[in-house]
């Protein structure tokens, strides 16, 4: 298995040992050094199992790379052809022995999975997959990336290697697998996989049925979230009851990968306790987007989505984002930009979809829990009295567009679905904001805190005066700017100057020292694609607040330097213009969006704006996102680096003259210049 720490590339490959074995202290060692060069780190090593490769892992989070596992699982057969047949190894793993200890190796092996720490992990399983990995690792320069997830892992049909016969004992098929052929050619024996039908609970030829509405969804929150499992358990199985008997002839099912899953054997035994009917919910062994060629037909399937409903991050989401293909990204965005733990969506399937071709599956819901790990957005630090709620309105949510997709469908009459259509038209009135009135924090950025904002009379006033931008394009927490900018008064706590054209407030999360937002007051401006010319007075007044605010800044430290300008695609709703200092020394700068987002020309100044409307009646919106993944470059001497500790260290010390463009037409706003610098 090959480890890939991924910051940069165009490193050379190093022998620890000069020919001779070496330890994996002296691979940590020299991986740690590497990395902190701001080099990649190529590990070429057997790493069979989680403990083996956990200290490589942890490099990660000391050096803020992705860490990518690519994994040889390549025939027995190939692998003791080749050990039996080298010669000079410098482990002495060759001649007669070899063969015994790749068998011992086989059967030791344990896969790695993203939930370990990994940001993509690639299966090869011959040749032409090796040579695939290697054209793409090769091609890539040091501002592209990988898609996050997992790629070319075997079905579940796939043939496992139990035993090598022509060296060892036949291994016995294990019980309830049925044996195949072997593969052409001495030494392998194989052992077809059946799909799991559905731990125990009911016969494969009931799941079959395709005329049956079915749900499938995974554990919410238990992976990457790190929810309790016990916990969770009884929420699946008290929501479950709660809805089982409103679903009609239609069907819950409990899906995860693992065939030793805890989540499902406790799942199981409790919904027997309370009697739960076998045939309305089950729990079933599977690859969520491969049900169908399983055994088990699911017209709708749950998604474990992110909070900004993106592609990527491994597990579930990845997964299911991958089988759909573009469409389902692509229908997504029309229904929501972002999602609020505790809150569900469903998204019809385009025909061409190929989840939708192959597997039957007609729509996506996607669900976000509550967050239990501080190394993920909007962590609830073990407030499960908090995070018991949350996990309860995810299930409930999904569960109520399962109901309300069923009728849809014409599965269910409407006595069936009408408390839980009633639930379901308050909550798509619109995506207003979550139940217990806190939304997440105020700028584009996913982080870890969240603001009380509303209280239940201003959410039934937004419902009425959001209209259709709300709807299409922005989520609940996405509209904390907008219910500031409206009713400013009550949310003095947060607020820094108010006036009837614009709000002041400090960004929660600031990139830079001095880091504000100045909002326009004005329904209907969302965005930088809402201004015309009608709105040049807005703009002109929010530069003049802008101005206003850097100019006492720098009166009280004269080396701040200060930038005006508006992000082309905000994640946030109503209009915002950033007023930041160049220095970008914040805890909260983490990433490279969080820094290309502010100088690229994905970030439009003000007064380059206030021209460009004045002569054309619009605004030129650089909003492609592949230029919040460009290399990292100083804001000053445009210097390369290769990750962000490595850039902040260098802008705090560089002293170069900021690029010309800059320091034409206003764009940066400083103290008196002396002779040697900005």
């Amino acid at each position: 298995m090959l480890f890939g720490f991924l910051p940069d590339l165009g490193s050379g490959f190093v022998s620890i040992g000069n020919g001779k074995a070496g330890t994996k202290a002296q691979c940590l060692a020299l991986s740690a050094t590497s990395l902190k060069d701001g080099k990649s780190v190529l590990i070429d090593r057997c790493n069979l199992n989680k403990e083996q490769r956990a200290d490589f892992i942890k490099l990660k989070d000391s050096h803020q790379v992705d860490v990518h596992a690519v994994v040889l699982d390549l025939p027995a057969k190939l692998c003791i052809s080749r050990s039996v047949k080298r010669t000079g190894h410098e482990g002495n793993l060759q001649g007669g022995k070899a063969a015994a200890v790749v068998n011992r190796m086989l059967q030791k092996k344990e896969l790695p999975k993203l939930n370990e720490g990994f940001t993509r992990i690639t299966f090869c399983q011959n040749e032409i997959d090796v040579q695939a990995a290697m054209d793409t690792y090769g091609a890539l320069s040091s501002s592209d990336s990988l898609p996050s997830g997992c790629f070319g892992e075997k079905t579940t049909d796939t043939k496992v290697q139990l035993g090598i016969m022509k060296f060892l004992k036949r291994v016995d098929a294990p019980s309830k697998v049925s044996s195949d052929k072997t593969i052409p050619g001495p030494s392998i024996e194989t052992i077809d996989v059946k799909p799991s039908v559905n731990e125990g609970q009911e016969p494969s030829e009931t799941h079959s049925l395709d005329g049956i509405p079915t749900l499938a969804f995974p554990s919410i929150s238990t992976a990457d979230f790190q929810f309790d499992i016990e916990r969770a358990s009884d929420i699946i199985v008290e929501t479950v009851e709660e809805f089982v008997n409103k679903i009609g002839n239609g069907r819950l099912v409990l899906v995860d990968l693992s065939r030793g899953s805890k989540i499902l054997s406790l799942v199981k035994g409790k919904a027997a306790i309370k009697n739960i009917d076998p045939k309305k919910f089950f729990t079933f062994v599977g690859d969520i987007t491969k049900l169908r060629s399983g055994g088990l037909h699911c017209n709708v399937i749950a998604n474990a989505a992110n909070w900004r409903l993106k592609p990527g991050g491994g597990g579930v989401n990845a997964a299911i984002f991958d089988a759909a293909g573009p469409d389902l990204d692509i229908a997504t965005k029309k229904r929501a930009g972002s999602l609020a733990p505790g809150k569900a969506i469903a998204v019809p399937l385009p025909s061409t979809s190929k989840l939708f071709s192959k597997e039957g599956v007609t729509h996506v819901i996607h669900v976000l829990g509550p967050n239990m790990n501080s190394k993920r957005p909007n962590c609830l630090k073990d407030d499960y009295n908090m995070g018991c709620k949350v996990l309860r309105e995810a299930y409930s949510s999904l569960f109520e567009n399962f109901v309300s997709i069923v009728r849809t469908q014409g599965k269910l009459s409407d006595h069936d679905i009408s408390n839980c259509d009633q639930k379901l038209r308050k909550e798509d009135s619109a995506n207003v904001a979550e139940k217990n009135g806190k939304f997440k924090g105020y700028i584009e950025e996913n982080e870890s805190k969240r603001l009380c904002l509303t209280n239940g009379k201003e959410k039934a006033s937004n419902n009425a005066n959001t209209g259709g931008s709300m709807n299409k394009d922005w989520g609940s927490w996405a509209q904390a700017l907008y219910n500031i900018a409206m009713i400013p008064e009550k949310h003095r706590n947060v607020v820094i100057e108010i006036s009837d054209d614009v709000v002041v407030l400090n960004d929660v999360y600031p990139k830079a020292q001095k880091h504000l937002l100045v909002l326009a007051r004005a329904e209907g401006l969302d965005r930088l694609a809402d201004v015309g010319q009608e709105h040049l007075s807005t703009l002109r007044t929010m530069h003049a607040v802008g101005l206003k605010w850097a100019e006492t800044f720098i009166k009280e430290n004269e080396s701040l330097v200060f930038r005006l300008g508006y992000h082309s695609a905000p994640s946030m709703r109503q209009l915002h213009l950033h007023v930041i200092s160049q220095d970008f020394d914040s805890k909260h700068l983490k990433n490279k969006k969080h820094w290309n987002s502010f100088n690229s020309p994905f970030f439009r100044d003000s007064e380059d704006v206030i021209q460009e409307i004045s002569e054309q009646g619009k605004p030129t919106l650089n909003d492609d996102e592949k230029l919040l993944s460009m290399e990292l470059r100083c804001n000053r001497c445009r210097s390369a680096h290769p990750n962000i500790p490595r850039l902040k260290s260098h802008i705090a010390i560089c002293k170069s003259p900021f690029p010309t463009h800059l320091l034409q037409n206003g764009r940066l706003l400083h103290a008196p210049m002396k002779d040697d610098a900005c």
